[in-house]
């Protein structure tokens, strides 16, 4: 996907989480660890909320936001979810897939905090700040109910 304005750029994440969260439903089916499996049941839910809540954002985004166009991101590396086919998952361990998730997700804040301080008008930095602070609340609920899962 072309990400030109802010608009898009909501609209890639919102498809990346989408498409992560149906990898990681489909490897669960696969995954012969119990423990592995039940993360990615749970990781898939997770993703499915993140893409609704990144929808909403869409929807209730400040028009001048989503219209601005976004010079730098080119600049960024490209992200985008390790699993290639939607079996990634299913012969890794409950750890692999931690460390996977989260990497994926800080790669999601690091852009999202690059951009904020290239955000030239204040309602594209208001809204960049507000899809981090997402981010990041997710990722925190994220960690301790993996943290909880791991230690039964």
């Amino acid at each position: 996907m072309e990400i030109k304005t802010f608009e898009d750029l909501i609209e890639w994440t919102r498809q990346l989480h989408a498409h992560l969260a149906r990898c990681l439903k489909e490897s669960a089916k696969l995954n012969n660890d119990e423990r592995a499996s039940a993360l990615l049941d749970y990781l898939s839910s997770h993703e499915t909320i993140l893409e609704k809540a990144v929808r909403e954002f869409e929807k209730q985004a400040d028009p001048k936001a989503l219209n601005t166009r976004m010079y730098d991101y080119l600049n960024h590396k490209p992200i985008r979810a390790s699993a290639d086919s939607y079996t990634h998952y299913a012969s890794m361990s409950f750890q692999d897939i931690a460390r996977e998730i989260f990497q994926f997700h800080d790669q999601v804040m690091d852009l999202y905090d690059s951009l904020i301080g290239k955000a030239e008008i204040p309602e594209a930095k208001a809204l960049l700040e507000d899809l981090l602070s997402l981010e990041e609340h997710e990722a925190m609920r994220l960690s301790s109910q993996i943290s909880r899962m791991d230690d039964i």
